[in-house]
């Protein structure tokens, strides 16, 4: 059986973990995953430094664990999967 101190604790942590993330990551994801275009960043998948990186080409361990991409907003990074 919950005592108040339960539920107090558990109605705090609810209103602290909300104030922390109101966005609902789970919903923008869904949502990206519905409004994507197939074939989008394949041209990506075909160059030679991202071919590189995938099969661990680089030099030492730390150039293989990361990924970066850049670029203007709206040009589809998001959605690159």
């Amino acid at each position: 059986m919950l005592n108040n101190h339960d539920i107090t604790d558990s109605d705090e942590q609810s209103k602290i973990l909300t104030w922390l993330s109101p966005l609902e990551p789970h919903l923008g994801h869904n949502d990206l995953r519905t409004n994507r275009v197939k074939g989008v960043g394949e041209w990506l998948l075909s160059t030679k430094e991202f071919r590189s990186w995938k099969h661990g080409d680089g030099k030492s361990e730390s150039q293989k664990a990361i990924i970066f991409f850049t670029g203007n907003l709206g040009v589809g990074k998001t959605y690159i999967r």
